[in-house]
This record gives C-alpha cells, sequence and structure tokens, in this order.
C-alpha cells in the first residue's frame, strides 16, 4: 500500500510507524503465548546480561535500546523477581551494576529456544530471503 493513497497524500496505514506498530504488537502477542511471565524488555535485558557479563544500568540500556527511566523499571522488576542483583560499582558510587543471578541464568538459558520459536513465528509471513532483506532495511534505520 502507497503512503500517498488518499486525497492529501496522506493514510495512516500506509505510513512506516503504524506498520511498524502493527508488527510489534503481533509480535508482542506471539511472545505471550510462549513467556507468559516476563515482557519482551524483561527478556532482552535477562539475554543481554547473559552475553555481557556484568554491566552498568545505563550502559544495559543503551545496548537493548531503552532509555534509563525505562531501563530502571525492567530491572527493579527482575530484581524484586530475584533474576538480576544490584551493587553499586567499586569506585564510582553512583553507578549501578546489574548481573544475572544463578536463577536468572537458568531462566535465560531455558528461554532460548522459545525466543528463537518466537522469532521465526513472527517471520513466518515471510520467504527466509525476505525476513533476512526486512532485517537488513530495518537494521539501517534504527
Amino acid at each position: 500500500m502507497s503512503p500517498e493513497t488518499t486525497e492529501g497524500g496522506y493514510q495512516v496505514q500506509g505510513q512506516i510507524g503504524f506498520v511498524l506498530r502493527k508488527a510489534n504488537q503481533r509480535h508482542v502477542a506471539i511472545f505471550a503465548t510462549h513467556i507468559a511471565d516476563l515482557t519482551p524488555p524483561q527478556f532482552a535485558a535477562l539475554a543481554k546480561l547473559r552475553d555481557v557479563g556484568e554491566t552498568s544500568q545505563n550502559q544495559l540500556g543503551g545496548l537493548i535500546a531503552m532509555d534509563a527511566a525505562t531501563v530502571k523499571g525492567v530491572i527493579d522488576r527482575l530484581a524484586a523477581r530475584g533474576l538480576v542483583r544490584l551493587a553499586k560499582h567499586e569506585v564510582d558510587k553512583r553507578r549501578l551494576m546489574v548481573t544475572l543471578t544463578d536463577e536468572g541464568h537458568r531462566l535465560v538459558v531455558e528461554l532460548l529456544p522459545q525466543a528463537r520459536t518466537i522469532t521465526e513465528e513472527t517471520l513466518s509471513p515471510l520467504s527466509a530471503k525476505d525476513a533476512e532483506t526486512l532485517l537488513q532495511l530495518l537494521t539501517k534505520i534504527s
């Protein structure tokens, strides 16, 4: 659908923000059917901590594309569940360091196959080539 198919040259259904929002809503619904007890941002935080190990809360936010206020809420909820541990940086006491607990590590490793399935289901309407192209194009504009 062309973004300019109505009088005045604007149709909301053809705009990138609208289409991305619909695609995200579909992805979130698929995610919830496979991983009901975590949100996608919570899973992203756990998965990235598994990759990088201990890091500052602000750096983690940057790594998973979350602003400081959002990542703080995500981390606070994960800490309340015992999935991450918070500690002040040894030198800079203003800096909050985040690391996975053993339970957090166990959970994220257990959920990785489901995360792969979520991605596959989200992209299932596309051919493998189209899915690769979509990810490349979205990466370019993000």
